[in-house]
């Protein structure tokens, strides 16, 4: 039987893994101790909690990513209110609404002021047009206006779907996006998330269900090198040793992109990858009691924010957790005035609708910043993105870092790991 050996236990070697493990032997070596990569939970002394490394929302209209959770048998573990709402605040006007679309491509939401954005013109959606039309050196600054579906909904969609400043993001991962989501109606655009954590949802049903159909998942083992000979993969350096790859053998390599670069120029002439990076930001403050709301946020469960420093906002238990996307533009400010002003948004935006008041001090809190979170979503940088397909014949790549056509996400990295299996011929 054909042997794949996978380097990476992120949610793409995860991917990969779930895929091939009825066809083929499949072993995961993953260096940290724990799998999941940027997508997982752990438990935080701090803080006396377990938390996640940070916050995802998803979309109905990830079918990669739903057909996996089927497969680890994971999908009844994500929540969402079922239906294609979204509740939003305006720190600045100190406005709450709910977007609230059309089940179907007709935008017949935008008709309605209960619906639609507060304050936007029927003639801004024209914008979306222009977005998918765009070239693949365009920024998605060039294609925004100045009104209120700019401000409080194109730009902070774009910011959160990139994480990166939008004077440089490239249009086209944008655009792949809206096509895949807005442009299809409110039925893909459902949002949903983990009920209890990342590593509940993706990462521990999926190692589980390996190790039941006899696949191997190592942690704390890091690949350090490649044997390469005849075009092909030989043999993984694992320390001082070398784990034999043999003759029908396949290697899915899904480590990270720093990790890529350093592995694999030596033996794959003109290789590149990313190497720009934007950071996120997530602040989880742990209350005394569970957090309990009125309303469509008790609905939702979740807020976005405009504005401000914050961009959503979480209700988990006892825990309200807060996302920081394109976070290099807040590298010069101080953990404690970040906190700060972030705990001071959250009492603005949610303080209101909770039923228990929030304390005006500072509750116990840990701030988790991801420093390489996603690669740079510019034009220059997705150029620079690998096919999985590559020169040597058993190795195929995969990883978010990949050319999916995607930005950073949990769709793209999930879909990178399909792929790569596909391209090994399995």
């Amino acid at each position: 039987m054909t042997h794949v050996h996978i380097i990476g236990g992120g949610l793409a070697g995860l991917s990969a893994a779930v895929d091939v493990i009825g066809r083929a032997r499949v072993s995961v070596y993953e260096a940290g101790p724990a799998c999941g990569g940027r997508a997982r939970s752990y438990f935080d002394k701090a803080l006396g909690a377990r938390i996640d490394n940070g916050n995802h929302l998803l979309l109905s209209a990830n079918k990669s990513t739903f057909r996996y959770l089927g497969l680890i048998g994971a999908e009844k573990t994500l929540t969402g209110p079922g239906a294609p709402i979204f509740p939003w605040f305006d720190l600045k006007a100190n406005l709450g609404w709910t977007l609230s679309l059309s089940k179907g491509r007709v935008p017949f939401w935008a008709f309605s002021r209960r619906r639609r954005v507060p304050g936007m013109k029927l003639s801004e959606l024209a914008m979306l047009g222009r977005i998918l039309r765009a070239g693949p050196d365009q920024t998605v600054s060039e294609f925004l206006g100045d009104g209120m579906l700019t401000r409080r909904l194109l730009e902070p969609f774009a910011v959160s779907a990139l994480n990166t400043p939008l004077e440089s993001a490239s249009a086209t991962l944008l655009a792949a996006i809206i096509r895949e989501t807005l442009v299809l109606g409110g039925s893909a655009c459902r949002p949903w998330y983990p009920s209890e954590g990342l590593s509940e949802s993706f990462v521990d049903p999926a190692v589980a269900h390996l190790r039941r159909l006899q696949g191997e998942v190592h942690c704390g083992t890091r690949i350090s090198g490649l044997d390469v000979q005849g075009g092909r993969v030989t043999g993984l350096k694992n320390g001082s040793d070398t784990i034999a790859v043999g003759p029908e053998d396949k290697v899915v390599f899904a480590a990270p992109s720093p990790v890529a670069r350093s592995l694999l120029e030596a033996h794959l002439p003109g290789f590149s990858a990313p190497d720009a990076y934007e950071s996120i930001i997530n602040v989880h403050y742990r209350l005394s009691a569970p957090v309990k709301a009125r309303g469509m946020l008790a609905k939702v469960g979740f807020v976005g924010l405009v504005g401000g420093v914050a961009e959503w906002i979480y209700l988990k238990n006892d825990i309200l957790s807060v996302t920081v996307s394109a976070a290099n533009r807040y590298t010069t400010w101080d953990n404690d005035e970040l906190i700060a002003t972030i705990w001071s948004e959250i009492r603005q935006a949610v303080g209101p609708v909770l039923v228990e008041s929030l304390p005006q001090a500072v509750p116990p809190v840990r701030l988790v910043c991801e420093k390489r979170a996603t690669f740079a979503a510019t034009p220059a940088q997705d150029r620079l993105r690998p096919q999985a397909r590559t020169r040597l014949e058993n190795l195929a790549l995969a990883g978010d870092w990949t050319q999916t056509g995607f930005p950073s996400t949990i769709e793209g990295a999930i879909r990178s790991g399909t792929e790569a299996i596909k391209v090994l011929g399995l």
